[in-house]
């Protein structure tokens, strides 16, 4: 059987290829490859995180009042536009205070 050559009959680098062992000597771009990689992937995952963070409480609630917490304020805008009148304006502003 010592004529079949290595134990993958010809197919891949055998042992002592070149004098270097495995790979004639560059198994350590296999693991830089791998560590490549790990860092993008990381890295992309990181970037996700930081933007929902950073934008995931301006998304609007379909309430209506995205950006605006004081109901006054929206009081006084409805009665601004013409939406409600100047009675129904009074009377939910003392309700309100």
């Amino acid at each position: 059987m010592g004529f079949w050559g290595n134990m993958m009959n010809g197919w891949g680098y055998g042992p002592g290829v070149n004098g270097y062992g495995y790979g004639a000597g560059y198994w350590w771009m296999g693991i830089l490859g791998m560590a490549v990689q790990l860092i993008f992937w990381l890295a992309l995952i990181g970037i996700g995180l930081y933007l929902y963070r950073r934008f995931a409480n301006r998304i609007p609630t379909g309430t209506g009042t995205f950006g605006r917490s004081n109901p006054l304020e929206i009081l006084r805008e409805r009665y601004a536009r013409g939406e409600i009148d100047a009675d129904e304006y009074q009377r939910r502003r003392q309700d309100l205070e």
